[in-house]
């Protein structure tokens, strides 16, 4: 039987990359020593850490006025990171609101003294679509922060916000999966665990002249601390590292960031299409702002609900519970779940109905 893994993170990995993981576990490049053994300080390391930041550029198509620092302590530390690096001139952020975890952002900001978070859009209570962001003024806010997908609510910026004010992005579940211009942002960040490598890694990427601003923060929160020693200030996490390199070389093979958006597109259509047709699911999310990559629905019974996660999982599909927040179902469609992956989903939403009618 073949087996399939929805979930939302950690998440599937291209079977490509984790057999060459397999095959250079025990024995790293002739060096005698695991991947899982090697120094921070080698020049094992070095190689990797450079191949994988050359790799990150090349795929966004950065030139050298950015920096890609690979990090510790997930997405959710960047809520705090950003904004005291960031803000620093008028003392101000903003915030557009567009589910769970843009919300986390704008709370932990808040929690910062003599620092101002102003959350400038709504999405409602269900958060089923991405509002506009409004005009924000000039000489007000350090930044504009923004959450691309919405991995919860299955919802995804598909055009970036017009903005005056310096963009910065939470790109975790899209990363590299979805196209935007992006060097239209100061910095963005991504939690690995979803497109790129096993959870401990976050990558930081961002316009050189921030990450030079010294704040005087402490160490392990300062950008400007973390760029200048190339992210190892502590032993940074060496593994998934070099598993994100292997990821993104993978990507590179794909045909980049362009085909992956166009995969993933034709995946999410396919589930898309269904759900649109079908007389037992639905899914919420208005049309213009649905995401490419996580896509919840339910039968709008929790029992029926549940009997589908049940059987689902007995035919080989796994992790597709919705997140506790909303119940129901979700089927995360990321950059490694092949296109096979969405024609086995859709046929076996079919036959459920088919059986639950």
């Amino acid at each position: 039987m073949t087996v399939y893994n929805y979930a939302a993170g950690p998440a599937v990995l291209p079977r490509p990359v984790l057999k060459q993981v397999q095959v250079e576990l025990l024995d790293y490049q002739g060096s005698h020593q695991s991947i899982l053994e090697i120094s921070h300080r080698s020049p094992l390391f070095n190689d990797i850490y450079a191949a994988a930041k050359e790799r990150v550029l090349r795929l966004l198509k950065l030139d050298n006025r950015y920096d890609v620092l690979f990090l510790q302590g997930g997405g959710t530390l960047q809520f705090t990171m950003v904004p005291l690096n960031l803000a620093t001139k008028y003392h101000r952020a903003a915030y557009a609101n567009t589910g769970h975890w843009a919300a986390r952002a704008l709370e932990e900001a808040r929690k910062i003294p003599h620092l101002q978070a102003d959350q400038v859009t709504d999405a409602g209570p269900d958060f089923t679509t991405i509002p506009a962001v409004p005009q924000l003024p000039a000489g007000k806010y350090d930044y504009l922060h923004i959450t691309a997908n919405n991995t919860i609510y299955g919802t995804s910026y598909h055009h970036l916000p017009a903005t005056t004010v310096p963009l910065v992005g939470d790109l975790s579940s899209n990363f590299l999966g979805q196209e935007y211009q992006f060097d239209r942002f100061a910095l963005l960040y991504a939690g690995a665990q979803k497109n790129l490598a096993p959870a401990g890694l976050t990558i930081v990427v961002a316009q050189r002249q921030l990450l030079a601003a010294d704040q005087g923060l402490p160490s392990m929160l300062n950008y400007a601390a973390l760029a200048r020693k190339a992210s190892t200030l502590n032993t940074p996490p060496v593994f998934q590292i070099y598993v994100a390199k292997l990821v993104l070389g993978w990507l590179e093979e794909q045909g980049g960031v362009q085909a992956m958006a166009a995969a993933n597109q034709r995946k999410a259509a396919l589930i898309y299409d269904f759900l649109d047709n079908s007389r037992l699911f639905t899914n919420k999310v208005a049309r213009t702002a649905r995401s490419f990559t996580n896509i919840p629905f339910t039968t709008g019974t929790p029992e029926l609900d549940q009997r589908f996660i049940a059987e689902a999982r007995q035919a080989g599909l796994l992790n597709l519970a919705g997140h506790r927040l909303v119940g129901g179902m979700r089927a995360s469609l990321y950059n490694a779940m092949p296109y096979e992956g969405a024609v086995a989903l859709r046929d076996f939403m079919a036959k459920f109905e088919k059986e639950n009618q």
